[in-house]
């Protein structure tokens, strides 16, 4: 008899939520004196895969970045604060949301700025490397909501899109 898989106890948005914050340092910083992009992108895949790990209860890995949009430089001294969720699941893959946001050193008692938004893919996988199946998310609110309907959008687009190009190259 083969045993298949079942699908994992559904856990809310709100359990993958993560939050990593670091002050920028003279070490992060670009040929222009604002904090490198690449520091940032590794930043925003650090939290998006704790996001992804606490959510699917083990090891994921990125698959993809799906899109990334830096909004406002960085600067050494700034506190930045990344913060992610789980906005939807598949069987194996899981895209995850991210927000950064920079509370400027030389001006504390601003509002903090938003400085960058992310979208990730990150795959479930077990020991051996192989892809596992991830617990469904359950939305929340409205919030929730929009955010699992925008990545079924963003899904969809990533999928024609690689349908376009396999069908270009047989051709």
């Amino acid at each position: 008899m083969t045993e298949h898989p079942t699908t994992p106890a559904g856990k809310p948005t709100s359990y993958s939520r993560v939050t990593l914050s670091r002050i920028m340092t003279a070490v992060d910083v670009n040929l222009y004196g604002t904090v490198h992009g690449g520091v940032l992108m590794k930043f925003v895949d650090d939290v998006a895969g704790a996001a992804a790990a606490r959510h699917s209860g083990g090891t994921a890995v990125t698959a993809s970045i799906d899109e990334i949009v830096f909004s406002e430089p960085v600067r050494v001294g700034d506190l930045v604060h990344a913060h992610a969720q789980v906005n939807w699941t598949g069987n194996t893959s899981m895209e995850v949301g991210v927000k950064v946001i920079a509370e400027r050193w030389d001006s504390a008692e601003d509002e903090p700025v938003r400085v960058a938004t992310a979208y990730l893919v990150f795959v479930g996988v077990d020991v051996g490397g192989a892809p596992r199946m991830v617990r469904p998310v359950l939305r929340e609110t409205a919030e929730d909501e929009r955010r699992y309907k925008e990545a079924e959008i963003r899904r969809a687009h990533r999928l024609a899109k690689r349908r376009a190009i396999q069908a270009h190259r047989a051709s």
